[in-house]
């Protein structure tokens, strides 16, 4: 349950060790690690996304947040503005709580969180208090696949569709061009535990997905994602 999993990451910000880095700091006191993440969750925009996975944006489309900053330095991020040069603006608890019932209120069909994974502790507050106002749309988790397993099996019951990127099957590869020498077992781990908690994609009537996983297969020049072989495991 999202109640279950806030409890979990509650004090994992005194020391954090949410994603494969375990940088360790005290992010509490203002310290900050890899991601550059802080105290309080960063967002550069919110919006109701038509350009998602369609059963994902529907009609009504998705009700996307783009977090700022990220746990990877891909060198071919369309994000970069914010996943590496940090724009945003950092929100509040019941800022983000908002956020999330405002989406739904446009018509959004879920609740889409685009890299999450360094926010969790502030996402999942933020959650936890929209769900007690009313929050009823499914919660998306929009990921780069650069996980922590522990982290994910922490979130069991808090999230109904997983959006993951399998990005890699090389880890020299992933070390080059994203920055994360351990990318290929920390992803096919994750992805392994999500399939385990949300099982395969089911949707409505409509086509709309309501719960279980979608994995974005990427496919760079030359060969660089080693998608083949992703595609066998």
């Amino acid at each position: 349950s999202v109640k279950k999993a806030s409890v979990y990451f509650k004090d994992s910000l005194k020391n954090c060790r949410i994603c494969p880095r375990k940088c360790g700091v005290d992010r509490a006191s203002g310290k900050t690690g890899y991601c550059r993440a802080g105290l309080k969750a960063s967002v550069y925009s919110y919006l109701a996304h038509h350009g998602e996975e369609p059963p994902i944006s529907g009609t009504g489309g998705s009700g996307t947040i783009f977090f700022s900053r990220c746990n990877m330095k891909c060198v071919y991020c369309q994000n970069y503005r914010f996943s590496q040069l940090d724009e945003g603006k950092e929100v509040t608890i019941d800022e983000l709580s908002n956020i999330m019932l405002t989406l739904e209120k446009r018509g959004c069909h879920n609740i889409n969180l685009v890299s999450p994974t360094h926010y969790l502790p502030q996402i999942l507050s933020a959650l936890e208090d929209a769900l007690e106002k009313g929050l009823s749309i499914p919660i998306v988790y929009n990921t780069s696949g650069y996980e922590l397993t522990e982290s994910i099996k922490a979130l069991e019951g808090a999230v109904d569709i997983y959006l993951p990127d399998m990005r890699y099957s090389d880890n020299a590869m992933a070390k080059k061009y994203s920055g994360a020498p351990d990318y290929v077992e920390r992803n096919r781990g994750a992805i392994l535990e999500m399939y385990k908690q949300v099982g395969d994609l089911t949707v409505d009537k409509s086509g709309l997905a309501k719960k279980g996983i979608i994995i974005r297969l990427l496919a760079l020049p030359e060969n660089v994602s080693g998608t083949i072989e992703t595609l066998r495991f």
